[in-house]
C-alpha cells in the first residue's frame, strides 16, 4: 500500500495548530506542555521564529536558559526579530554568559524603531553586572523615545533605589502615579518608599489602595503588615500578617521578616514557632 502524502498546506496547518496550542499552554503556565508542543514545531520548520520564541519562554520559565540559546541563535540568524533577540539575550544572561548578553542586547536597543524590552533586559543585565549607572543610562536612552512609558519609569525608579537613591526614586514614581493615577505598580514601588522613609502611615494608605484592587496580593498585604507594626498597630498587624501568610509556603519568609524585623514585632528562636503563630 502506497504512503499517504501530506500536501505542505495541511502541513502548516498543523503546525498553526501546534503553535496555538502551545502560545495557550504558556499564557496558563503549562511550561512542559508548551515546550513539547513549541519543539514539535520547529522539528519540521526550525526557522519558525514564533514557535523558537515559546520554546525559550517556556525553558527559561523552568530554569533550563541555556537550552534556549541554540534554537534562538537559529532563529536570529534566520530573522530581522528584535523580540527574538532580546529573548537570546535573556537566555545568554540566565545561562551566566553576561558579557555575551550585554553584548547582543546593546546591538539590539542600537535597532531603529526602539524595542522597549531590550532597553529593559539590557539594563538589567547591567545592574546584575553591578553596573547600575549605565543602567541608569541605557533606561534614561530608551525614555528618550518613549517618555511616557510606565515600565520604563518603573525600572528607572527600582535602579535608583538599588543606589539606595530615595529622593530620585520617589520623585519619578510620585510623577508617574500623577500621569498614571491608580496604576498598581507604581502605587505599590511608591509605597515601598515611603515605608522606607520611614513614612508608615502615607504607605499603609498605598498599600491599602492596591489591595482594594488586586486583594490576593499576599506580598502587597506582608508590606502593610509591616507598616502597621512599625506605627504600633500590633494587633491589625499581625492579623494583616496571618492573611498574607495564607498566600502559599513562599510566604513564610516575607511574613516572617516582616514580624521580626519590625520595631513593634517579634521574635522567634525556632522557625516552627513562627510557623505556629502565624497559623494563628
Amino acid at each position: 500500500m502506497p504512503k499517504p502524502s501530506f500536501s505542505p498546506s495541511v502541513s502548516r496547518g498543523r503546525s498553526a495548530q501546534l503553535l496555538e496550542r502551545a502560545a495557550l499552554a504558556l499564557r496558563g503556565r503549562q511550561f512542559a506542555e508548551a515546550e513539547r508542543l513549541a519543539a514539535e514545531v520547529l522539528t519540521g520548520s526550525r526557522t519558525d521564529s514564533a514557535a523558537a520564541s515559546i520554546l525559550a519562554q517556556a525553558l527559561l520559565a523552568l530554569n533550563r536558559g541555556e537550552e534556549a540559546i541554540a534554537p534562538l541563535e537559529k532563529a536570529a540568524r534566520r530573522s530581522n526579530d528584535a523580540g527574538i533577540e532580546t529573548l537570546l539575550g535573556v537566555a545568554l544572561g540566565s545561562a551566566g554568559r553576561r558579557a555575551e548578553a550585554i553584548e547582543q542586547l546593546s546591538r539590539t536597543t542600537a535597532r531603529r524603531p526602539p524595542f522597549l524590552p531590550a532597553f529593559q533586559e539590557l539594563a538589567g543585565q547591567l545592574a546584575k553586572a553591578g553596573r547600575n549607572d549605565e543602567g541608569i543610562a541605557v533606561i534614561v536612552s530608551g525614555l528618550a523615545w518613549a517618555p511616557e512609558s510606565i515600565a520604563l519609569q518603573l525600572d528607572l525608579a527600582r535602579l535608583h533605589l538599588q543606589l539606595n537613591d530615595r529622593a530620585k526614586a520617589r520623585e519619578i514614581l510620585t510623577k508617574a502615579r500623577d500621569a498614571a493615577a491608580g496604576h498598581l505598580d507604581i502605587l505599590k514601588e511608591l509605597a515601598r518608599v515611603l515605608l522606607l522613609d520611614g513614612e508608615y502611615a502615607s504607605a499603609a494608605d498605598a498599600y491599602r489602595h492596591a489591595l482594594a484592587h488586586r486583594p490576593d496580593d499576599a506580598f502587597t498585604r506582608a508590606d502593610l503588615a509591616a507598616c502597621l507594626l512599625e506605627m504600633g498597630d500590633r494587633d491589625a498587624g499581625e492579623a494583616t500578617l496571618r492573611l498574607a501568610f495564607r498566600g502559599g509556603p513562599h510566604m513564610l519568609g516575607r511574613t516572617h521578616h516582616a514580624l521580626t524585623a519590625s520595631s513593634h514585632g517579634r521574635f522567634f528562636f525556632r522557625p516552627s514557632a513562627v510557623v505556629k503563630f502565624l497559623q494563628g
